[in-house]
């Protein structure tokens, strides 16, 4: 007869150990690795079913497959609406708003006509009944229950046939066929297993919240996120109002794609202007803050990015940024210095984008070489000045992409100058606004200075 078998695992990573070490190799935590026992598989391949093999051109497409939440800005996130027999991983900080958001999509999908099984081995009915009054969910339509036994879930969903199953969290699931408690990494990978069957089996868009670790990853095994058809991320400051909402992976569609929420009394609420949100404080007539883009999927945000130069006041100069690449700020720094004869390697430069934000993409660099040089001369760049270029280590300023469509929203919000990269320009000029092109940035400081 088989024995179970003795493994040390990693409670943050999932990273398995051949004995017990202080310290995971893999991500470097401390007191993380824990003992578990595995039960040895038993396969009984004379009963196995096994799998019909066909042709993929032969294998029939719904083309009713998604399933609309009734809120444009989730679906666009996750690819034009949830798939059935897909499962998703939602992972967020503690109070972000996951639970709030998706029981908002419930009230919107099951208004809609779809039934909707929501378990929670968090809260209580009467807890998620509050909340719901609270949000004016209508949940007719919407089935609770407090359990986290796969098991019954498996069963309930047999029995009830719903479109959507929510389960609050899978932290908190377990199956009866595990032999750890519910959370541990045995019983997040068995559970999320069945769970994924489930899926698939009877064709139902499951929903699993994920807890996150303090190093801002989802907890449990890294199998899990390899195992979920997509993992969504809802992301913000909890001090700010704003919560943004993406897709770290998706196999129904792009991951570039980014939704912006609002935290009000009412839940989350969509914002279709976010440069209304974005740019509503912004005092343009202060030195160093600029007006720049950034293109997330189909989308083109306006952020406002503030710079403050000051002398160094204990010997070595601070580089402080917030939404900004640090690297990339001190190649920019080293190129205003050596190419545009700027003294820098004295001065405290502070980098701040508004509203939390945080801009992966190289179209800003212009936009933050002029915000800082407008510190540092106390210089204030005209209100109606979108700044937009990548900057090479020549000085040099680089064409960027979809530069049109950014353009095109731009004029929709009003501003009357573009300073963007020569070469681009030529296929602008039928839009009706000033453009200025720049071929390096000492050219750019004089356009706009």
């Amino acid at each position: 007869m088989a024995k179970s078998k003795t493994v040390f695992v990693c409670d943050d990573c999932g990273a398995e150990h051949p004995k017990w070490v202080g310290r995971c190799a893999s991500c470097g935590a401390w007191e993380t690795v824990k003992e578990f026992k595995q039960s040895p598989l038993k396969v009984n391949h004379s009963n196995s079913q096994r799998a019909e093999l066909l042709p993929l051109n032969k294998i029939t497409r719904d083309s009713e497959n998604r399933i609309k939440t009734g809120q444009a800005e989730f679906d666009t996130v996750v690819g034009g609406g949830l798939v059935k027999g897909s499962i998703i991983l939602f992972g967020g900080q503690p109070g972000i708003g996951k639970s709030t958001l998706l029981l908002q999509l419930s009230g919107l999908m099951a208004e809609a006509g779809h039934s909707i099984l929501y378990y929670s081995g968090e809260e209580s009915g009467e807890q998620l009944a509050m909340r719901a009054d609270r949000l004016g969910v209508k949940a007719e339509k919407i089935m609770f229950a407090n359990d986290s036994m796969v098991e019954n879930m498996s069963r309930g969903i047999s029995e009830k046939k719903p479109v959507v199953v929510i389960v609050d969290s899978i932290q908190t699931a377990y199956s009866e066929s595990g032999e750890n408690l519910p959370g541990s990494i045995s019983q997040v990978r068995e559970s999320a297993a069945q769970l994924l069957r489930i899926a698939k089996e009877m064709n139902v868009c499951i929903i699993l919240v994920g807890h996150i670790t303090k190093d801002g990853f989802l907890a449990g095994p890294k199998m899990l996120e390899h195992l979920v058809d997509t993992v969504l991320y809802l992301e913000g400051d909890r001090q700010s109002q704003v919560r943004l909402l993406r897709a770290a992976k998706n196999r129904f569609g792009s991951t570039s794609e980014l939704g912006v929420y609002e935290m009000v009394p009412e839940g989350l609420i969509p914002v279709e202007n976010p440069a209304k949100l974005f740019l509503s404080q912004r005092h343009s007539d202060v030195s160093g803050t600029v007006v720049v883009t950034s293109q997330e999927g189909s989308r083109t945000f306006f952020l406002e990015v503030q710079a403050l130069v000051a002398g160094a006041s204990y010997g070595n100069p601070q580089r402080n940024v917030t939404g900004f690449d640090l690297r990339r700020l001190q190649m920019l720094l080293a190129v205003l210095e050596r190419r545009a004869g700027f003294p820098l390697g004295t001065s405290d430069v502070f980098i701040n984008v508004v509203s939390g934000l945080k801009i992966a993409e190289p179209a800003a660099d212009l936009g933050v070489a002029i915000a800082i040089i407008s510190s540092l001369q106390n210089k204030v760049v005209h209100a109606g000045d979108l700044i937009i270029g990548e900057i090479g280590l020549g000085g040099e300023v680089r064409n960027v992409g979809q530069i049109r469509r950014r353009v095109i929203e731009a004029k929709k919000l009003g501003f009357s100058r573009i300073i963007l990269p020569f070469g681009e320009h030529k296929d602008l000029l039928d839009l009706g606004l000033t453009i200025t092109p720049v071929r390096s940035l000492s050219e750019a400081v004089d356009e706009i200075f």
